[in-house]
């Protein structure tokens, strides 16, 4: 009985160890992090409670005189937020009027973006004056956002100017007298 106990025994020592060798960590280890980012591409107004703005001109008082537009409008700003994709390394904002209003050309400039964005933001054009076509405002726009709300990404200067023919949309020749004309303007951000 006692030469059947001693083979058995090495035989269960002899299998403790190899599962412990077999078992055993190395000094390194691995395991995977799937990620998932998101393509993004949102524009809006801000402030949204007050996005819509009413500009005019004022009639003169001296015969010989041309009317006179009212003061710029600077209480807007455009925000945006991208992602952009691995294809389309660059984004761009358009900016567009639904209709022309006879005599009338409707401009609008961006400032350089300024608040609490970060990321590849987009650079302005120059002064545009808005017109039935899609015309790029910001261009250049990376991974980036502008931080949301008023006093973030790009403030927008609206001025009226009565038509002035050559470089511009409309002729003073066209103006016509009207109590109200609602006029859309539509930005749209999108590859390049």
């Amino acid at each position: 009985m006692k030469k059947f106990t001693l083979p058995l025994s090495l035989s269960l020592v002899a299998l403790a160890i190899s599962a412990h060798v077999n078992a055993q960590d190395t000094n390194t280890d691995n395991h995977t992090i799937t990620i998932s980012v998101p393509e993004v591409a949102l524009v809006d107004i801000e402030p949204a409670a007050t996005k819509n703005i009413t500009l005019g001109f004022t009639a003169p008082t001296e015969a010989g005189q041309p009317i006179v537009a009212s003061p710029a409008n600077t209480t807007l700003w455009l925000n945006y937020s991208s992602i952009k994709s691995v294809a389309d390394p660059s984004r761009n904002v358009t900016v567009r009027l639904n209709a022309l209003v006879p005599g009338i050309d409707i401009q609008v400039t961006a400032a350089a973006a300024t608040g609490a964005g970060a990321g590849t933001l987009g650079t302005p054009s120059a002064l545009i004056t808005l017109s039935a076509a899609d015309q790029t405002i910001i261009s250049g726009i990376g991974s980036a956002y502008t931080g949301n709300g008023a006093n973030n990404g790009h403030n927008l200067t609206y001025a009226l100017a009565a038509g002035s023919g050559p470089g511009g949309v409309a002729a003073y020749a066209d103006l016509q007298a009207t109590a109200t004309t609602v006029a859309t303007v539509t930005y749209t951000i999108s590859d390049n």
